[in-house]
């Protein structure tokens, strides 16, 4: 097992690859949608946990714990893939509309995280493995204390919106406050007060809970582990999942087509894949969560260091918005 992380002095793979689709297929232009439908998701979603918590107001706590892990995940998972197209504007034109959306979908989540999400999520589009940009990437003293014990895996993943949390104090270079933050805040606190004063506690740790859970210690937890950890290949960075649970998670597990893509909506994903088949299909990919979760966990040969990192920023701007594909498709390439 390695004790630090997989250092590439190869720019990261996906904007060369959507240069090259691009350039043989066209027809892939037309992917690039606005679904402002998806927002009546968003809108069922939070419904869906609001309604939950008020079936389990009064329940026995070991009702409300198993809801969380059984349902409520499932659905705050969901959320969370909402808050993902967000952040890449897929939803609406105007950026407003997108972020005001991605602060609704952030409510049953309890943590006020969808607007920091949006812009975090983008930097790690834009400097993939760049360790002091990229927030989805482990801290050095998080990938030594997790190490590849299963049960410092297990903790890691019990509280894995923490550890996030804290890696935001090394990226220094992107502005941690303003006033949509502030937004997001005073809408999430609004929204949990209401929930403990007019439906209860056990409401408000039935959300939080299937939070939590929803990017956790539970098989849709993998998807972190699928993205970018280094399972199946140590030269290929980034993986997809293409198994039953996309009919739930909104397609996320296409990971390769979504960084080559990210103007491309959750629901074109699977067209984009058949399109590009030659690109896809060659790359080796995940098919079950479940599987994947268990052997992070009991695995000692994977640790948190599975991870590709880079020092080269390839002349990327700091304040790119992380769209290659819409570029090239306004150049006319």
């Amino acid at each position: 097992m390695t004790k630090d992380f997989h250092f590439s002095t190869a720019p990261e793979p996906h904007r060369g690859r959507t240069r090259e689709i691009m350039s043989r297929h066209p027809e892939v232009k037309k992917l690039m949608v606005k679904t402002p439908a998806t927002f009546l998701v968003i809108l069922g979603l939070v419904g869906g946990m609001v309604g939950g918590g008020w079936l389990l107001r009064d329940a026995p706590w070991w009702m409300v714990l198993l809801a969380a892990y059984l349902g409520g995940a499932f659905a705050n998972h969901a959320l969370f893939v909402m808050i993902h197209e967000c952040s890449h504007h897929l939803l609406f034109k105007k950026r407003w509309m997108n972020l005001s959306a991605a602060i609704l979908a952030n409510m049953p989540h309890i943590l006020p995280s969808a607007i920091s999400f949006v812009r975090y999520h983008i930097k790690h589009h834009s400097f993939q493995g760049v360790h002091e940009l990229d927030g989805d990437l482990p801290d050095h003293w998080e990938a030594k204390l997790i190490n590849n014990s299963t049960i410092g895996k297990a903790l890691w993943l019990l509280v894995f919106p923490i550890f996030q949390a804290i890696r935001v104090a090394r990226l220094r270079e992107i502005k941690p406050v303003d006033a949509w933050i502030v937004a997001n805040w005073v809408a999430q606190i609004a929204f949990n007060v209401a929930i403990w004063v007019f439906i209860g506690p056990k409401a408000f740790v039935f959300m939080l809970l299937s939070f939590f859970f929803s990017v956790g210690l539970h098989p849709l937890g993998a998807r972190w582990i699928q993205e970018h950890y280094l399972t199946l290949d140590e030269n290929q960075e980034t993986y997809s999942y293409y198994g039953p649970l996309n009919a739930v998670a909104f397609n996320v597990g296409y990971h390769n087509e979504h960084h080559d893509f990210p103007s491309v909506p959750w629901n074109k994903l699977p067209e984009l894949k058949k399109d590009a088949s030659e690109y896809y299909d060659s790359l080796k990919y995940h098919t079950s969560w479940t599987k994947l979760f268990l052997r992070f966990l009991f695995d000692r040969n994977i640790s948190l260091y599975d991870r590709i990192v880079r020092q080269e920023r390839n002349k990327v701007a700091l304040t790119d918005e992380s769209r290659p594909d819409a570029e090239l498709a306004l150049q006319g390439k």
